[in-house]
């Protein structure tokens, strides 16, 4: 049984969100979503709005599943603060305007970004810099 020790807390949140981003971003998504989020306009928006709709769902499951089976306390408004940075991050990255302006503006290699797996590196690293805010929002 866990204590509400917050670094326990923390622990268990992000190990939990981490899983979640992995099926939500992998296999929950789908492919019309994966191809159409960064698109300019409403077609973008839309299937964006989506996938981090289905993304922060699988969240939510995966925090109940934690707090259920390890007896982990996870305050309400901590934990929902915790799912609109995750939420509200997810879509910003996977627009992928801003996420390419600051690959611009720090000067990535446009060629890496383009055909050699940057910008999903990228993607993904800014969604786990996210998820470990989300954690610290839960658990602080």
């Amino acid at each position: 049984m866990f204590s509400s020790d917050p670094v326990a807390v923390f622990a268990a949140v992000f190990v939990a969100l981490y899983a979640a981003h992995q099926v939500a971003d992998h296999w929950i998504q789908t492919q019309h979503q994966a191809r159409c989020k960064g698109l300019p306009g409403w077609a973008g928006r839309v299937a964006c709005a989506a996938h981090v709709g289905t993304y922060t769902l699988a969240a939510l499951a995966a925090l109940v599943v934690v707090s259920v089976v390890l007896s982990l306390p996870l305050p309400v408004g901590q934990t929902a603060a915790g799912l609109a940075v995750s939420g509200v991050s997810h879509y910003l990255i996977d627009r992928r305007v801003p996420l390419r302006r600051l690959a611009d503006w720090l000067g990535k290699d446009p060629a890496w970004l383009e055909r050699g797996g940057g910008l999903y590196a990228l993607d993904q690293s800014a969604h786990v810099l996210f998820l470990f805010a989300a954690a610290v929002v839960v658990a602080a």
